[in-house]
């Protein structure tokens, strides 16, 4: 398994609010803006407001070795998302961090029980640094697991709430049989030949581009007659069989974990990678529905299509797209969709596609001029387009009283 996908390929699987107060569970309320693409106050006939930003959280096989290191410990409002979810995992969620940060780790990042909380972690982390710049996204669209980041970032569930239940899933998760999944450059219905009762589509990212996914050795022997059938495809980084029947049985024994969080209407829209609609009753309250996800068809694809529609939840754009999570794969997939060309859309990753601080620095700068070249007046948490280096103690200040500002709202 050579942990890499072909250029467009995002595996499937799986927001401390900005800086809100510890073990709160609250979001606030400039991180979860209503919908609409026209900016609060807007007079029909005047001067355009800044381009709508669409927020996109990745999911499994996002992760690298190294992703984010040099952002913790020097952005305030990050690093403080970060510890609280993995502090409310406990001593757990120590050795998470520990091997995360760790040059060998005593767990690889690919294995359930890292990549699962570290990408929740870091998706929620990066939309709430966005917000806390002052940035409200119109919609969000996760994959995989980054749709449980979205539910979190728009109120859907709070914060210990939806930890808990994930500390119930990645313990579940990690019982599955042993297993992955693999990028396939073919559409599902030409798949259809070489697919069994325990390997299927786990993910539809565009017309041509899928995921297959199951347990071994059943994977191995579909990708064996991939070879010899001249598809093209590449292993994910996964070592479970997400979003296939192997992985059923764990999901469904999560369902007690998921009764018992309180949902609220989300206070923007979410589009699912699941439904291919905007997240609403009856899917919104059924603990069914997000117990079932890691074993269910990702349908990133047709969401994303969905969300860009000039028929869809938010208008037809332009939009900003931006990928709030580790790597640049959905950043990908959105560039090549035709509706991003058509209506004069824009994407942009907040993270780099592959680990260094300063690399990791110098993106969020790249983020921030982006926005805005876009029209978007930006607070004083956001980098210039140039970064300059705050002491510790002049971002610990600024960090204090973003906190209190956003706690107050």
């Amino acid at each position: 398994m050579n942990g890499t996908v072909p250029a467009g390929a995002v595996p499937g699987s799986g927001s401390v609010p900005d800086g809100a107060v510890r073990g709160s569970g609250s979001v606030p309320a400039a991180a979860v803006p209503g919908r609409g693409s026209a900016p609060a106050g807007a007079v029909p006939g005047s001067a355009p407001g800044p381009t709508p930003v669409i927020l996109m959280l990745p999911g499994q096989g996002s992760q690298y070795p190294g992703m984010a290191h040099g952002l913790y410990g020097t952005e305030g409002v990050f690093t403080r998302v970060v510890d609280e979810v993995l502090g409310l995992l406990g001593a757990e969620g120590r050795r998470v961090r520990e091997d995360w940060l760790a040059e060998r780790p005593l767990v690889d990042i690919d294995d359930v029980t890292r990549a699962q909380p570290l990408l929740f972690a870091l998706d929620v982390a990066y939309g709430t640094l966005l917000a806390s710049w002052g940035v409200r996204p119109v919609a969000l669209v996760g994959h995989s697991a980054g749709e449980y980041a979205a539910a979190v970032l728009a109120g859907i569930m709070n914060l210990p709430d939806a930890v808990a239940a994930l500390d119930a899933r990645v313990r579940a998760l990690a019982t599955a049989p042993r297993g992955g999944m693999a990028a396939v450059a073919a559409s599902p219905a030409l798949l259809q030949p070489w697919l069994t009762s325990q390997v299927v589509v786990g993910a539809v990212n565009a017309p041509s581009q899928v995921m297959i996914a199951g347990p071994e050795p059943h994977l191995s022997a579909v990708t064996d007659a991939l070879d010899a059938g001249s598809l093209t495809w590449m292993r994910a980084k996964a070592t479970t069989g997400f979003h296939s029947p192997s992985v059923e049985a764990a999901c469904a024994s999560t369902r007690p974990a998921y009764e018992r969080i309180t949902y609220k209407a989300p206070r923007t829209v979410v589009v699912s990678g699941y439904t291919t609609r905007p997240l609403a009753e009856p899917q919104l309250s059924d603990p069914g529905f997000w117990a079932m996800q890691p074993a269910r068809t990702v349908l990133f694809g047709p969401a994303l299509s969905h969300l860009l529609d000039g028929e869809g939840p938010v208008g037809g754009g332009p939009f900003l797209l931006v990928e709030a999570g580790p790597g640049q794969g959905l950043s990908m997939l959105a560039r090549r969709h035709p509706a991003v060309t058509r209506n004069g859309s824009a994407v942009v990753p907040l993270s780099p596609v592959r680990a260094g601080a300063q690399l990791d620095i110098k993106q969020l700068a790249t983020v921030a001029g982006k926005l805005r070249d876009h029209g978007h007046r930006l607070g004083h948490r956001a980098p210039s387009d140039t970064v300059t280096p705050t002491t510790p103690s002049t971002r610990e200040r600024e960090d204090q009283r973003w906190t209190a500002t956003a706690g107050a709202a």
